[in-house]
């Protein structure tokens, strides 16, 4: 009996003995196994299992995040990798990269041309995505040819995926999945501005992207992929197609602080994600040189959650002018909203109000190229009441240079939807030749990448903008180019006398004349012998453009373009050079011009009166570096080349235009040679062009149609002019310089 009650004392403790290694066991082998898969039923990554972290409380919380709030993507509630892995369904292909999900070989045979597929019947596309697609077909980078494309875009909108939005497009899958290049996305761009509803906000555009590549607003850093995805700025419906405003700091003004040092002024949300970084603003707005404004005033049912400050926030909010805060203030504060992005990102970049981000695991746009810390204060959400303490720190210096870097910024890349798709395009292809690739100087320094070509140069001394930067100074010679287009009949024709004027001259390395005449090529005899090489080329097409062709022969910096009935003297063709080489980035020179706009005819005007201002230096005589030939043949679109070669008029004023846009700069007039208008009229060559009032009719039509593809004027009046300090002083006449130049 005794043995039997010893045998189930034992049995009864080894059941429980095993009962217990088993619960033990379950509960180990559950805190070892992976993460449940997301909400659409991503499985986790491979190698993603770790040692579990025993759970703390968050000593970082975001401030005045309430307590049990659902939706709003607090730090603590859900990790970042389930907030990835809820997004699964956008991100199918989110380990591709340039290398894995890039076809490099339609790029080879004829460099990075973009295709748009022609919009589909029936398919309404809203204004903003007609802008992105308008700014593609007018680009360089546009082929109207599939087979010729390097790159792919959708005549589908897909810029607004937010389900409740009008702009929605339906069934978008299976209207992707029908194209026949669709071919998984592969080469493909897809632009988005809006992902996600209410309430979760998520990135999910809809449909699955394959391998596609995103140029997308508000993407995280958990869900973008380096060096293939794009982040763009968040624009709004209203933000230009082309040009823009300018930035609003007008001058480089001391000292750099304004009214406010902090403002800003927006929606709170009071539930829901995007609402603790808001909520919280209040802690830090003092009313007096940091404004912080929040309102509970927006959307249908707001009463239904309004808090007990609803109602204080609101007429505070009333009593302050947001435009006339935003020109007023220092620093402006970017809170994320209910995406990451906000439109308060470009307003305080065009008004020079330095940006102060507040949006963790905001992907900043173009952050591939921007360094932002040269423009931007970036915040931590955790570490709101810091925000003030930190920026106070700052520096006037360094407060004046992080303003004048979001003017560069906002001009160079923001401005309108044509710079931020052109901005897109370029920065792929740079992957694409990574051997031509732009630098981050090209990017972040004046006049930025759109207007550095690589493909001119991998070299930052053969730009005109970078000799300071550099150390260096353009080379001491210039290449003389002569359009020449009447018929070579006497040796006593000006364009001989202006040969061997330039010639003569101790900077000319070069002359070529460029034969744009009906008549053959005169014989080598014909042309006066000079101590410098004369090479005679034949225009490609007879077309005024060849002009400015990109010819080989050029091998000096800088280029001395002249009309074939120009009269210039040695010495004046030698002062010029000098002027130059302390402006080469500049278009300098003798024939000056100026733009007006006319208030009768809602229009530019052109006009040749003799003022003391100045907007343009014609090319029939001035000095300019020869990188502007390639960016004229290059950069300008064929329209433009074509009704300059169609007209045979108004070359000299594009190349103004262009020169203008990149530099933001004026021309220089080099001495007030009234002889130069004379004589130019007097000339049998060209008398009949500029007395022809359809001549300068033409020349006011070139004025409009260039403002409208540059999207506004770029042309800048001056009213400096450089000349030699002459006296009259008969004494000293053979120790001037310059001296020849007195008796014009």
């Amino acid at each position: 009996m005794q043995a039997k009650k010893r045998y189930l004392t034992l049995l009864s403790a080894a059941t429980c003995l095993a009962l217990l290694l088993y619960l033990g066991g379950v509960q180990l082998r559950a805190a070892r196994a992976p993460p449940p898969a997301g909400r659409h039923g991503a499985a986790p990554r491979p190698g993603s299992e770790q040692r579990p972290w025993p759970r703390f409380p968050d000593a970082l919380r975001s401030f005045g995040e309430p307590e049990g709030a659902g939706g709003g993507g607090g730090a603590g509630r859900v990790s970042p990798r389930q907030r990835r892995d809820g997004s699964a369904g956008l991100y199918r292909g989110r380990r591709c990269r340039m290398e894995s999900c890039f076809d490099f070989g339609l790029c080879q045979k004829n460099g990075f041309k973009v295709y748009v597929y022609p919009q589909q019947k029936g398919e309404k596309i809203a204004e903003s995505y007609q802008n992105v697609l308008a700014a593609i077909e007018g680009s360089r980078f546009y082929t109207s040819d599939p087979s010729q494309a390097c790159l792919f875009v959708l005549s589908l909108d897909t810029l607004d995926r937010d389900q409740l939005s009008p702009q929605y497009v339906h069934n978008l899958r299976s209207k992707v999945q029908s194209l026949h290049l669709w071919n998984n996305g592969r080469n493909h761009l897809i632009f988005n501005l809006y992902s996600g509803t209410w309430p979760d906000y998520t990135e999910d555009v809809g449909f699955d992207i394959g391998q596609a590549m995103l140029a997308k607003a508000s993407i995280s850093t958990e869900n973008f992929r380096p060096n293939f995805d794009v982040s763009i700025p968040l624009f709004s419906k209203d933000h230009p197609r082309t040009g823009g405003e300018k930035g609003f700091l007008r001058f480089n003004t001391i000292p750099p602080l304004r009214k406010y040092m902090l403002v800003f002024k927006g929606k709170r949300y009071l539930t829901g994600i995007g609402s603790d970084t808001r909520n919280a603003l209040y802690h830090v707005h003092n009313g007096e040189d940091v404004v912080l404004l929040t309102t509970c005033k927006h959307g249908k049912d707001w009463q239904k959650h309004k808090d007990s400050r609803c109602d204080k926030d609101n007429t505070e909010y009333e009593k302050y002018d947001y435009r006339e805060m935003l020109h007023n203030a220092t620093f402006c504060l970017v809170p994320r909203g209910r995406r990451l992005g906000s439109f308060r990102f470009l307003e305080a970049l065009q008004a020079a109000c330095v940006p102060v981000m507040l949006s963790n695991g905001w992907e900043l746009p173009f952050s591939e190229v921007i360094d932002w810390k040269q423009a931007a204060v970036i915040g931590d959400e955790r570490l709101l009441l810091q925000i003030p303490s930190t920026i106070r720190s700052i520096h006037q210096d360094k407060i004046l240079a992080l303003r004048q870097q979001t003017q560069f910024l906002w001009e160079a890349y923001f401005s309108s939807v044509e710079k931020i798709v052109l901005t897109t395009l370029e920065i792929i292809q740079d992957r694409i030749f990574k051997h031509i690739s732009r630098n981050s100087l090209i990017w972040n320094k004046h006049p930025g990448g759109l207007f550095v070509l690589p493909q001119y140069s991998s070299y930052l001394g053969d730009f005109p903008y970078y000799y300071a930067n550099l150390g260096l100074k353009p080379l001491p010679t210039f290449t003389a180019v002569i359009h020449a287009v009447t018929p070579l009949v006497s040796q006593s024709q000006p364009v001989l006398k202006l040969l061997v004027a330039v010639a003569k001259s101790q900077y000319c390395a070069k002359i070529i004349v460029l034969w744009n005449c009906d008549k053959p090529l005169p014989a080598k005899h014909r042309w006066p012998a000079t101590s410098v090489p004369v090479i005679v080329i034949e225009g490609e097409s007879k077309v005024m453009s060849s002009r400015f062709l990109p010819y080989d022969n050029i091998g000096t910096d800088a280029v001395l373009s002249l009309d074939e009935d120009t009269v210039l003297s040695t010495t004046e063709v030698d002062f010029a050079f000098t002027v130059w080489q302390s402006f080469p980035e500049r278009i300098v020179g003798y024939p000056a011009r100026s733009h007006f706009w006319d208030n009768t005819k809602e229009r530019w005007g052109y006009t040749s009166k003799w003022t003391n201002d100045y907007s343009m230096v014609l090319t029939g005589a001035a000095i300019y570096h020869k990188y502007y030939h390639y960016l004229y043949t290059h950069y300008l679109p064929a329209s433009l080349k074509n009704m300059v070669d169609q007209l045979a008029n108004c070359e000299d004023i594009l190349m103004n235009f262009l020169v203008s846009a990149v530099t933001k700069l004026p021309p220089i007039k080099v001495t007030q040679k009234k002889q130069y208008k004379e004589t130019m009229m007097g000339q049998t060559s060209r008398a009949s062009r500029w007395a022809d009032p359809d001549h300068f009719a033409q020349r006011q039509s070139c004025m409009n149609t260039f403002a409208s593809w540059f999207g506004y004027m770029p042309l800048i009046h001056s009213q400096m002019r450089l000349d030699p300090v002459l006296f009259k002083d008969q004494v000293s006449i053979l120790r001037k310089k310059y001296r020849d130049i007195e008796r014009l």
